[in-house]
């Protein structure tokens, strides 16, 4: 499978960023992602004051690499960037060599709710 990983800093970013970056995945990230065509999966991940990243599946190299150009063309505008004050630090494409299912299942949601280590 084709990966690609979006990461931007949090070092600098305003007072207030991680829980509007939690907030916008809630409203209106998750809802645009589940579904979309070609997207195996995408994961949002972040270490608060350290950076956030989406993580992206793609089922052929050739939806992920569109996907890449797209965003890479609208990275400075798009709503990561707005909420956080920069731009990506990161963009890069991957391989993903393997997913496995744990027996706790796989659970899609468009947040999961709590501090870090308690869900």
């Amino acid at each position: 499978m084709h990966g690609l990983t979006v990461r931007w800093s949090l070092a600098a970013a305003p007072e207030g960023a991680e829980d509007a970056l939690r907030a916008y995945v809630e409203s209106s990230s998750h809802a645009r992602f589940s579904g979309k065509s070609g997207l195996r999966f995408k994961t949002w991940r972040m270490r608060p004051g350290e950076w956030f990243e989406g993580c992206y599946v793609f089922e052929t190299s050739a939806e992920r690499d569109a996907f890449e150009t797209e965003f890479t063309e609208n990275a400075a505008t798009s709503p990561g960037s707005q909420l956080v004050g920069s731009s990506p630090e990161l963009i890069e494409p991957c391989e993903i060599v393997a997913v496995a299912e744990g027996g706790a299942g796989f659970l899609a949601a468009p947040s999961y709710a709590g501090p870090v280590g308690t869900q």
